[in-house]
């Protein structure tokens, strides 16, 4: 069996996503030109028609609108071509109740695959007709200066959680937007309190969240201020 291999080193959160052209169910596609200034989510499923991979599909389709009022654009691949992804589209409004529009690109080579690792290395059953693997559940956060902000990898068995990656968006453009002066603690979603950065003083603190709460010297909590466009 050929195991294919990545050629370009290994891509790590702050690393420059990869550019490149493909083809997609919605024709040629460049992805900087798709993704413009906004942020970006691309991910990868195994293989059209298969079950686990019609419940994702249908569901980030369905919060597609959450990401776009976030300026998110959503991007999937998998090895099929696009001729199976438009067919496959079908299936997948049609039992999910969705109405699916943005790209799946077409990677038969694994071009793409392998510029960002998405290959599965370890489930001797997720392969294709040849042998040859196929993509494994892969989830790229990437923000508008094309840096990679968050890597998720799923193996094949195992569907993925659209709310998360929603929260993790929610999570990020957070902290960008207070001038990554904060972070978010385990399980947060908008609206709880936020931990305040260790490079903030407590001096600083009191200016920019008067609310603010000491636990200990090194977490700190406070709820967001109403006007953060100072911050």
């Amino acid at each position: 069996m050929s195991i294919p291999q990545p050629q370009n080193g290994t891509l790590r959160l702050g690393s420059t996503a990869p550019n490149f052209t493909a083809d997609s169910s919605l024709g040629d596609i460049t992805f900087y030109d798709y993704i413009g200034e906004n942020w970006c989510i691309l991910f990868s499923h195994p293989d059209d028609f298969t079950p686990v991979c019609t419940t994702e599909l249908g569901a980030f389709a369905k919060l597609e609108p959450e990401f776009t009022k976030r300026g998110v654009k959503l991007i999937g691949l998998s090895v099929n071509d696009s001729d199976s992804h438009r067919a496959w589209i079908k299936d997948i409004d049609e039992i999910t109740g969705s109405r699916l529009s943005f790209p799946i690109i077409a990677d038969p080579e694994r071009k793409i695959a392998l510029l960002y690792d998405m290959i599965d290395y370890q489930d001797a059953t997720n392969i294709d007709d040849k042998g040859v693997q196929l993509t494994i559940r892969s989830v790229f956060i990437i923000d508008p200066s094309h840096k990679i902000r968050l890597i998720m990898t799923y193996p094949a068995s195992c569907g993925r959680n659209t709310a998360e990656v929603l929260r993790v968006i929610d999570s990020l453009q957070t902290s960008e937007k207070m001038g990554r002066k904060i972070t978010t603690p385990i399980n947060w979603v908008p609206g709880d309190d936020v931990i305040i950065a260790p490079t903030v003083s407590d001096n600083e603190a009191s200016k920019l969240f008067p609310k603010f709460r000491s636990i200990k010297p090194y977490l700190r909590l406070t709820p967001l201020p109403k006007d953060s466009s100072n911050i």
